[in-house]
């Protein structure tokens, strides 16, 4: 019984992170290009929004979540009225909050790369006549793929060991919400040391991993 909750909490770990930073992908390089490139005025007030869960307790952004996706409240109440969605201690709004809460490790790291390039890279391209659309495709991205595989494996890392915003957002309900962050807490509070430290020695491997090959990586093309 505890080895296949144990598959079951892993596999839900691992299927919330790959959403997660898969959505996260697609809104990330629009938005990083953005911020990059753009002289407008609300640039700095987007970064400040993008950068919050940075330094932002998770539990204070948990819990104003929480309140927003209430159906008692009025964002909840509409979204499960007319749509029949319910975002609190659900599994959509366990990926919603993990979206929100990572979206710097994502952006980040995009917009670096993007603000590296140099501004005549863009430029050459424009004179040959490509439209925007092409440019960010074939002339920026590939030239920043290191930048998005950074923000990918952070993004992924980061998704795997959130806990405050998963804990108010989506609880610890089994198959649904129950990650591995929560059971590793839960089963502390049991005294159930050794299936916490299943959890834990896992995901300490697993992650570990990853970041030693993105490093290997980063130094092999360095060279």
């Amino acid at each position: 019984m505890e080895f296949s909750s144990f598959l079951s909490t892993m596999f839900l770990t691992f299927k919330v992170a790959t959403i997660t930073t898969f959505l996260l992908l697609i809104f990330a390089i629009p938005l990083a290009y953005f911020l990059a490139f753009s002289q407008s005025k609300i640039t700095s007030v987007l970064e400040a929004i993008v950068s919050m869960p940075l330094v932002l307790p998770p539990s204070v952004l948990g819990f104003y979540l929480l309140l927003a996706f209430s159906p008692q409240n009025a964002f909840g109440g509409f979204l499960l009225e007319h749509f029949n969605l319910k975002l609190v201690f659900s599994f959509e709004g366990l990926i919603l909050a993990s979206v929100i809460f990572s979206l710097p490790f994502m952006v980040n790291p995009i917009q670096a790369g993007f603000a590296s390039l140099p501004k005549s890279l863009f430029e050459a391209a424009l004179t040959l006549g490509k439209s925007r659309l092409s440019i960010l495709l074939r002339v920026l991205l590939p030239n920043i793929s290191h930048s998005i595989w950074m923000g990918v494996v952070i993004a992924f890392a980061h998704t795997i060991g959130e806990f405050g915003v998963v804990m108010m957002i989506g609880g610890n309900i089994q198959g649904q919400t129950r990650v591995a962050s929560i059971a590793i807490y839960d089963e502390v509070e049991s005294l159930n040391y050794a299936l916490a430290n299943q959890y834990a020695l896992t995901l300490f491997i697993i992650t570990f991993c990853i970041l030693l090959l993105t490093f290997y990586l980063k130094k092999r093309k360095s060279l």
